[in-house]
């Protein structure tokens, strides 16, 4: 089993993930690109002590960047939607 801690990343908080923790109780997270749905959920449930209803998963593509006329790629990474059961709500994500 891997470290919960290194499952977890770090919050995404941009305007879509603002508005999603308003309106359903959902939170964006950057995760490991190994986890699955089940370690995401246990991480968030064991290190927030908060109930979780549901996690989606989704795998981004990095983009093309170009430096001078060096052409390269950012990375690929994982994203994870997590929606919360009501009431529950994470510290952080509180002063935004």
């Amino acid at each position: 089993m891997m470290d919960l801690y290194r499952i977890i990343k770090k919050p995404l908080i941009t305007e879509k993930a603002t508005k999603q923790k308003e309106q359903v109780n959902q939170l964006t997270f950057e995760v490991d690109r190994s986890a699955n749905k089940i370690l995401v959920r246990n991480a968030i449930e064991n290190i927030f002590k908060v109930k979780v209803l549901s996690v989606r998963v989704i795998n981004i593509k990095g983009k093309k960047r170009m430096v001078g006329r060096n052409v390269g790629r950012k990375a690929d990474w994982k994203k994870a939607i997590v929606r919360l059961a009501p009431g529950e709500s994470i510290e952080f994500f509180e002063g935004i």
